[in-house]
């Protein structure tokens, strides 16, 4: 198991035994890394399979608080990854926790979100209401799905601009889909900042804030957590604050010069093509003599403010990932920002 202190990554760590083997439990992302739309990522559903067949405990977490746990699970169910609504985390659970430690027991709160977001309320003794005329205590916005009706956003700002405590799920600006990338929850939220005059900001709980990890972790009791995700800036970045181990899967919204330009509380643990990375050993990525770095097969460095990489042998194809990771070494450690473009070219990206 690698060493936590993500702060001070400068490389991915590498891993002698299979991920599913050194950690307990697989903290995992949704959108993008498990599923797109209506359908699994490829490869997802038989390697998680094979994750828990190892004994590996699996949980979903996901920013999306539009659906409740019992739908979401069937929705992995249908696809054949066998989930019950327990296993299933979502940021409607984390905030509705936050609020309910906040609010008076039966408080109304209005609700600018969908089912899962109302669902998580009325489970923490909270009373979901939808204007802002129905004297609520605290206003709270969750993904409400494409069909969200603008009158809801409006009652939002109503509420906010009379002062009222304002939480959201989460600020994801977006979310994949099965047709692309479409506005998240945070675009939302941007619509009340907006009518607000950008004089407030929400408590938000999802990733990659405190709440939505301590919220995973009262649910899983986890001990030895991998968080999987496809986001830097969510899945990723939440498993710094936390100080845990993550592993990033190129299924969704990150991309390979992302992942070179990341910051370091945006640099995973270890970087894979997909869920199938969760199976594997990741190898060592090592520095060599002449200040670059190498990982299997693979050198990279920097020369005159651009990343290079190439193969001790010729190699490429199914083995460019070491690439990419020696490629994120030697990103990660140098001064500045070394273009990427004709490294990641190189190894077909």
């Amino acid at each position: 198991m690698a060493d936590s202190t993500n702060d001070l990554r400068t490389r991915p760590s590498g891993s002698a035994e299979p991920l599913h083997r050194a950690y307990d439990t697989a903290l995992l992302d949704l959108d993008g890394v498990v599923y797109a739309g209506g359908s699994a990522v490829p490869h997802a559903v038989p390697a998680l399979a094979e994750a828990r067949e190892a004994g590996m405990g699996l949980a979903y977490v996901t920013n999306n608080a539009a659906r409740t746990p019992r739908t979401v699970a069937e929705h992995l169910s249908a696809l054949g990854v066998p989930a019950a609504p327990e296993e299933v985390v979502t940021s409607a659970q984390a905030v509705a926790r936050l609020m309910a430690e906040a609010l008076p027991a039966g408080a109304r709160v209005l609700c600018a979100g969908g089912e899962g977001l109302r669902t998580a309320l009325v489970e923490r003794g909270l009373t979901p209401v939808d204007s802002a005329e129905e004297e609520p205590a605290a206003v709270v916005q969750g993904y409400g799905g494409p069909d969200l009706p603008w009158g809801v956003l409006t009652e939002a700002a109503l509420a906010v601009n009379r002062g009222l405590p304002w939480y959201a799920s989460n600020t994801d600006l977006t979310i994949p889909s099965g047709r692309g990338i479409a506005p998240g929850n945070g675009a939302a939220v941007e619509v009340v900042r907006i009518a607000n005059g950008h004089r407030r900001a929400p408590v938000v709980a999802g990733k990659p804030q405190p709440p939505m990890h301590r919220e995973t972790i009262i649910r899983t009791g986890a001990r030895r957590p991998l968080v999987i995700g496809d986001r830097l800036d969510t899945d990723i970045e939440g498993a710094w604050a936390g100080g845990v181990d993550s592993l990033l899967v190129l299924t969704g919204v990150a991309d390979p010069a992302q992942l070179l330009a990341a910051g370091p509380r945006h640099r995973p643990t270890y970087v894979a093509d997909d869920l199938r990375g969760l199976l594997a050993p990741h190898p060592e990525v090592r520095p060599v003599a002449d200040g670059g770095f190498g990982c299997g097969r693979w050198w990279a460095g920097v020369a005159s403010g651009r990343l290079a990489v190439r193969s001790a042998d010729g190699a490429g194809g199914a083995d460019r990932l070491d690439g990419l990771r020696a490629l994120c070494a030697a990103a990660w450690s140098a001064d500045g920002e070394p273009d990427a473009e004709g490294a990641l070219a190189a190894l077909g990206w």
